[in-house]
């Protein structure tokens, strides 16, 4: 068994699994500390690394593309305080730290674990229920139901669409968006045959956010729903089976307008572009995939 034990947290690995554990010093992200103790199965590793620094180094996991609803939701947008996979080390610990990096690298050449992407989630997201309060309102989420209630800071064209229920199974997206300089972050789900191109601050199906504290909080909402959606992958299987069948999918509703459906059809060539960049889909089922996607517009 490897462990460091840093005030920014505690990570042992026992062969099978990495256990990251946050630490309680007062500049360990309040982000972190709500996620908790995170266990990572060693197959959904793709490297370690360890970077040495003047005073102090760091050690960070790279996941294999599609293993954390985490990263998937935030699209990398996690900034270093609230990125669980980074630890920081202190000059003292660095033959710790490459001790632990060189257990782990091992231990993936002895499972030949691959570094390709992956077609489920390995990890199970944010534990159930959660609640957060941040920006214009509160996002509540049971594991079946996403619950938004506002405030005395909404939009009052929004606030009086009143409190807003959705069901997992009537969701086609979830995305986690900081606020960056001048511009509004939010927490936006996407309802299935009702897209919409309102900004946050007058969409029902979004939390918007300002830059405050609170706001990465989101991110765990948006993690634990995206842990109940189709994984990308499988959606991707979806669209080639429907492209060689050569019967595109039809919406069981009209959606809001051409122009909104479009946008919704844009999206969904953008997320296969990216599985074929990162290796989840070969060029011939992009094709096959872009083709389905393609008849619908």
């Amino acid at each position: 068994m490897a462990e460091i034990i840093q005030k920014d947290g505690t990570w042992t690995f026992d062969g099978d699994a990495l256990r990251l554990t946050p630490g309680r010093d007062k500049n360990v992200s309040l982000f972190r500390k709500t996620l908790g103790e995170l266990v990572v199965p060693l197959g959904a590793l793709a490297g370690v690394s360890f970077e040495q620094g003047r005073k102090a180094g760091r050690l960070r996991l790279r996941l294999r593309d599609g293993a954390d609803p985490l990263l998937h939701a935030t699209g990398g947008r996690l900034t270093e305080p609230n990125d669980p996979y980074q630890l920081f080390v202190e000059s003292d610990r660095y033959g710790v730290a490459e001790y632990f990096v060189d257990e782990v690298r091992n231990a993936l050449l002895l499972d030949q674990v691959p570094s390709a992407p992956v077609a489920e989630y390995l990890l199970p997201g944010p534990a159930v229920p959660l609640s957060v309060s941040a920006g214009d309102g509160t996002a509540s989420f049971d594991g079946e139901r996403v619950r938004l209630e506002w405030n005395w800071k909404t939009e009052d064209a929004k606030a009086a669409a009143g409190i807003r229920t959705l069901a997992v199974t009537d969701l086609d997206a979830v995305e986690w968006i900081p606020a960056v300089g001048l511009e509004n972050g939010c927490l936006r789900f996407s309802v299935r045959n009702a897209p919409t191109k309102a900004p946050p601050k007058y969409d029902p199906n979004s939390v918007e956010l300002w830059g405050f504290k609170k706001d990465p909080l989101m991110a765990l909402i948006a993690a634990a729903v995206q842990a109940r959606l189709p994984h990308p992958a499988r959606a991707a299987a979806t669209d080639i089976r429907d492209a060689r069948e050569g019967r595109p999918e039809l919406p069981s509703a009209p959606v809001a307008s051409t122009e909104d459906g479009h946008d919704a059809l844009l999206r969904r060539l953008r997320e296969l572009g990216e599985l074929r960049r990162t290796g989840v889909l070969t060029d011939e089922e992009f094709t096959l995939a872009k083709q389905a996607v393609l008849k619908r517009m």
